[in-house]
C-alpha cells in the first residue's frame, strides 16, 4: 500500500529512540542476573522477554512503514514545542532526577517525590492534595513491600533509616 501523496511520511527516527534504549537496557539487565536465584531469573526473563517482544513488534511495524514509503528515519519530531505544553520535558527531567538522587534520598522519599511531581505535571497542577496523598500511599506501600517485608537492596535514605530505628526500638 503506497503512502498518501498529500500526507508527508511519518518521521519514525525519534519514535525508535526509546525502544532501542529499552532493548539495550533489557539485554544489560539479563547480563546482570545470571548469578541471581532462579525465581528472580524467571521473573526477570518473563518481564524482559515481554518488553523485547513488544519492541520487536514495533520494529517490524517501522520496517513496514519504511518499505511502504509511509515513514522516514527523520528525527524532527523528537523534540517539539508541544513537549513543553504536554509536560514531556518535565517528565524527562523528573526521571533523570529520580535516577540521580535515589542513592542520596533513598527509595521511599525519592519515589514519593517522583510520583508526586510526575502526576502533578500530567494533571497540570490540578488535584494537588489528592495527588500528594496517592503518591505518599504508593511510596509507603513500596517501602512496606520491598524494604520492610522483602528486605531488598533498594537505596536507603533518611526515611528508611528512621523507620528501621522506630521498628527496632518500638
Amino acid at each position: 500500500m503506497a503512502s498518501d501523496p498529500h500526507k508527508p511520511p511519518r518521521q519514525i527516527g525519534g519514535e525508535l529512540v526509546i525502544p532501542i534504549f529499552a532493548v539495550g537496557f533489557t539485554l544489560y539487565f539479563f547480563s546482570t542476573i545470571w548469578n541471581s536465584p532462579w525465581t528472580a531469573q524467571v521473573s526477570a526473563f518473563m518481564v524482559g522477554g515481554f518488553l523485547l517482544l513488544v519492541c520487536a513488534i514495533f520494529f517490524v511495524r517501522c520496517i513496514l512503514w519504511l518499505r511502504r514509503g509511509q515513514g522516514t528515519l527523520g528525527f524532527a519530531n523528537l523534540f517539539t514545542v508541544d513537549d513543553l505544553r504536554t509536560g514531556r520535558i518535565g517528565l524527562l527531567a523528573t526521571t533523570v532526577g529520580y535516577v540521580m538522587f535515589i542513592d542520596r534520598l533513598g527509595f521511599t522519599l525519592m519515589t514519593f517525590l517522583f510520583l508526586a511531581i510526575s502526576m502533578l505535571i500530567l494533571a497540570k497542577g490540578r488535584n494537588a492534595g489528592f495527588i500528594i496523598l496517592i503518591s505518599g500511599a504508593m511510596a509507603l506501600i513500596g517501602w512496606a513491600v520491598f524494604i520492610w517485608a522483602f528486605d531488598t537492596r533498594f537505596p536507603r535514605g533518611w526515611f528508611e533509616t528512621t523507620m528501621q530505628a522506630v521498628m527496632n526500638n518500638g
